[in-house]
């Protein structure tokens, strides 16, 4: 084949190496030519391979004898230190049933290239109910060796550079649709992605009657392999009835998953050996939102405010806190207007703990968490419009200080929310926090939502200003990651929801953003101690 390398890094003018085509050997090419034939895709799939490294060993630095002779003069024996970089190759082997690799592919060789990427791709048949294991191996090339083609190399004269080993997997999720008279199916609800599994098990997912018409209608289950463009590949379906997956429950038995034969072939729809098994099945009444406030439960509003001095001099008009003599509100006030005002409907005697935090009441050391109202003995104020005079007197009683601190405002709303939890009353409080930075106690804030979020509490944090409220990102854990204490113990529910008040301004309102999970947290906590409404 002659000269099987390049000595362009990224291998663009490379030639030789084994050919893009190549697959790997395997027993269902039969199978998988028969199926598409048919018009069925996606048991077999082709996988097309690329290769590129980057902080390769440098195997070429060495010193070499020369020898020389010019003329009549012989000059022997000098030394000279030849500096090049590594002439990298890759080789691909797979595991075969008795675990033996066996060599399947082999690359170009790059020159003088510690950070390769090579030209020639492997192909390989995908399939999704056998672990494919692939090893693939990088070796240096000696120089005097360049001129053989890759095929014919002995690895066993070549310098190893390293090696790495993946499996082939999937990463499946399951699709719940029903199916109308029309016969078209309309999505219901899907699992979450489960990465790198060929044996997954998915969350419990939750369907009602209503969703779904009846226990007897028929549903399709799709399991799909997910792909981050989008156009995800279906692996197999099933179509069952909420009745059917109850025996498939109860009898402990797994379902074939199957690819339909597409229309104009006479074949039967292909049942694969991938199996649907129901792990649970139950059948509970779900009490919605509205049972709940309807049965005399109570959502009761508290709030606490930011006094730290980063909000800058309230008697200056570029402070967060400046009242405007116009009447027009500051971003403290809007929060507190927009979110009291929806939620003071749902609290009876519409008495509203509020505190402050993070400054220094008259003759007093910093306090991170004073009664707003001034009181050394109760917190409460009578409706939104005292909690607004409140905090305007609070203005001019306390001086700014500092740091920024949750922990203890969050503590004093648990001891509330524990108390009438003890006294069994049918209360759910929401804490309202208003702030213009980034907390400094993170850990204690965590450690103490972590303890609320075994009470009937939620926590709503507004960020006013410019400040950066990443931390603030941390305590709301809509991306799945229930937060952790110090000591360990983890969150049984997501009790944060955090909004930049910046981010709202032009768009949805403040209460709109912060309200939107509420009554979820409501019902996640009640389902979790099994509170009914007519309890």
């Amino acid at each position: 084949m002659g000269n099987c390398c390049s000595d362009v890094g990224g291998g663009m003018t490379a030639i030789g190496g084994t050919a893009p085509s190549t697959s790997t050997s395997n027993q269902n090419d039969a199978a998988d030519w028969y199926f598409k034939s048919h018009g069925i895709h996606g048991i077999f799939s082709q996988i097309e391979l690329s290769f590129s490294a980057t902080n390769l060993r440098d195997r070429d630095v060495f010193s070499k004898e020369i020898r020389l002779r010019s003329g009549k003069w012989g000059v022997e024996g000098k030394k000279s230190h030849c500096m090049e970089k590594s002439d990298p190759m890759v080789v691909v082997y797979i595991q075969e049933r008795d675990g033996a690799f066996t060599e399947v592919f082999r690359t170009e060789v790059v020159l003088n290239s510690l950070n390769p990427t090579w030209i020639t791709k492997y192909t390989i048949t995908y399939q999704f109910e056998i672990v494919q294991i692939l090893l693939f191996r990088v070796f240096d090339v000696d120089t005097q060796f360049h001129n053989v083609e890759v095929k014919m190399l002995k690895l066993e004269e070549q310098q190893s550079l390293g090696e790495a080993s993946c499996a082939l997997s999937e990463d499946p999720f399951l699709v719940i649709s029903k199916v109308v008279e029309s016969g078209l199916s309309i999505p219901v609800c899907k699992t979450e992605v489960s990465k790198n599994d060929l044996n997954p098990t998915w969350k419990p997912v939750f369907l009602n009657i209503q969703q779904v018409g009846s226990k007897d209608s028929p549903l399709v289950i799709e399991c799909f392999n997910f792909n981050s463009n989008g156009k995800h590949d279906l692996i197999g379906k099933v179509q069952k009835s909420l009745a059917d997956l109850e025996k498939l429950h109860t009898g402990r038995e797994g379902e074939n998953l199957f690819l339909p034969t597409p229309v104009g072939h006479d074949n039967q729809n292909k049942a694969l050996k991938s199996k649907l098994f129901v792990e649970k099945y139950s059948e509970t009444v779900q009490y919605t939102f509205l049972d709940y406030l309807a049965a005399g439960f109570e959502l009761n509003f508290m709030v606490a405010i930011d006094f730290t001095a980063s909000n800058g001099n309230p008697r200056l008009p570029d402070s967060l806190h400046y009242i405007d003599p116009s009447g027009r509100l500051n971003a403290y006030q809007k929060a507190i207007y927009e979110v009291g005002e929806v939620l003071q409907f749902y609290d009876a005697d519409k008495r509203f703990p509020a505190w402050g935090f993070g400054a220094r009441p008259i003759d007093g050391p910093v306090s991170h968490c004073f009664n707003l109202n001034g009181s050394s003995n109760y917190c409460e104020v009578e409706g939104i419009r005292g909690i607004m005079m409140a905090y305007t007197s609070a203005l001019f009683n306390v001086s700014l200080a500092g740091p920024t601190l949750f922990g203890h405002v969050i503590n004093r709303a648990a001891m509330i929310a524990s108390q009438s939890l003890a006294n069994d009353a049918k209360k759910y409080f929401v804490l309202l926090i208003i702030t213009d930075g980034v907390i400094t106690d993170l850990q204690e804030t965590k450690d103490a939502l972590v303890k609320a979020s075994d009470l009937p509490l939620s926590i709503l944090i507004v960020g006013v200003g410019g400040a950066d409220f990443k931390e603030m990102e941390i305590l709301d854990a809509d991306k799945g990651e229930r937060l952790e204490s110090s000591t360990g113990r983890v969150a049984s529910r997501d009790i944060v929801q955090f909004v930049p008040f910046r981010d709202v301004q032009n768009g949805p309102s403040v209460v709109q953003e912060l309200l939107a999970e509420l009554p979820s947290q409501f019902l996640a906590y009640m389902r979790s101690r099994e509170i009914k409404p007519c309890s």
